[in-house]
């Protein structure tokens, strides 16, 4: 088992994108795409959606949580990964808006449940605004199972409030509670992501998903690359700050082997204005 492990690490060290289709190997990233009706100029989506796109293909995960989704962005990347399938719903009332779509690898991996909850205290109301929030957040929750493994996980994608730290915190709340209501088996990963708009380390929401018992796949990689920051406002960051508000959290029987903040820009062009970041996990 050790052995294994230290192979998987090291190629991977090698290149994230370099390791073989493992039946026991989950890739799994996190990506703030930047809603494409935003206004900005040379940074537009239609002037970096193909970069986007190629940022994914390139690491192929095999479950991929956005935010700041549209219907039109997730329809144009439908196109452009074809061997995904995804689902998604606008935070608004009526569907519209912002999505956290989760797009995953029809030939790996296929659903067992998927839900929408939304962040306040009545997470069934569509459209619900909750605490000191802004705007309307929420969640999307899938169960999948590996088609050649028949192993399952959970998996909750999320985009936290901006304004609001009372939000931020109870947010943590509401995701546990609805894990709690229909509560995988004890023998299933949890992985929990999303740009929480909160430091990792430093901060409520933080501190509060670590006391229910998620660990960051950041902190527990044995192998990692790429800055302590995922917020880069379409401009170069300071490698040395420290400042990850986009996480990949985890719980149950999975083990982080490689963690990665995606750096990637080209002739000083970036996918986003955040990072995606990337984990390679292992299951028993």
């Amino acid at each position: 088992m050790i052995r294994r492990t230290a192979l998987i690490t090291a190629l991977i060290g090698l290149n994230a994108c370099a390791l073989a289709d493992d039946s026991n190997i989950l890739r799994v990233m996190t990506f703030n795409i930047r809603y494409g009706t935003a206004p900005d100029g040379e940074n537009h989506w239609l002037k970096r959606r193909e970069l986007l796109a190629d940022t994914i293909i390139q690491y192929r995960p095999d479950v991929l949580g956005l935010q700041e989704c549209l219907q039109e962005q997730a329809e144009f990347l439908q196109e452009h990964l074809s061997d995904y399938a995804w689902f998604g719903l606008g935070r608004n009332r009526d569907g519209s808006s912002e999505m956290t779509a989760v797009f995953y690898r029809k030939d790996r991996l296929a659903p067992l449940l998927m839900e929408y909850f939304w962040l306040s205290d009545t997470p069934e109301e569509p459209g619900s605004v909750g605490w000191d929030a802004r705007i309307t957040r929420m969640a999307t929750r899938l169960r999948l199972f590996n088609r050649q493994t028949g192993r399952r996980f959970t998996l909750v994608n999320t985009h936290f409030d901006h304004i609001g730290e009372k939000a931020r915190e109870a947010s943590v709340g509401v995701v546990v509670r609805r894990l709690e209501q229909c509560p995988p088996p004890t023998e299933e990963p949890v992985i929990f992501i999303g740009d929480f708009n909160a430091a990792a380390g430093k901060s409520a929401p933080y501190t509060a998903a670590m006391n229910a018992g998620f660990r960051d796949a950041w902190v527990e990689s044995p192998e990692k690359k790429g800055p302590s920051i995922t917020f880069n406002g379409f401009k170069p960051v300071d490698p040395a700050a420290d400042e990850r508000i986009d996480w990949i959290l985890f719980k149950g029987p999975v083990e982080p082997v490689w963690c990665e903040t995606i750096d990637r820009s080209e002739n000083g062009r970036y996918p986003s204005d955040h990072f995606p970041v990337f984990a390679v996990f292992r299951l028993p």
